[in-house]
């Protein structure tokens, strides 16, 4: 028993929207991260179905890639953090009004 591509698609719309809601309305630099890791695997999850749905395996590379770039993008962002709370003492994305301290 298959489960149609639509299922996917809506779990994927439903990941989107609490990766944006939360980004959107969190201060927290740690859940920026945490929301930015969920609007990827949103699209990953639709990579992935769609490429299931063609019976090709484009998507599924994309997927890979997009995985290693949010591996990337966390060890990124955790050195921004660490920097961050070490001149500031707090994660708050408000609190740094400049580049300069």
């Amino acid at each position: 028993m298959a489960v149609p591509v639509e299922w996917y698609v809506l779990l994927s719309a439903g990941m989107f929207a609490i990766g944006l809601l939360g980004i959107l309305t969190r201060k927290n630099a740690l859940l920026f991260l945490m929301s930015v890791e969920l609007l990827l695997n949103a699209a990953n999850i639709n990579l992935v179905a769609f490429s299931h749905y063609w019976g090709n395996l484009t998507g599924q590379t994309f997927s890979l890639f997009t995985i290693g770039i949010a591996a990337a993008e966390v060890a990124v962002g955790l050195g921004i953090i660490l920097v961050l709370y070490r001149n500031f003492k707090d994660v708050d994305v408000t609190t740094p009004t400049s580049l300069r301290w």
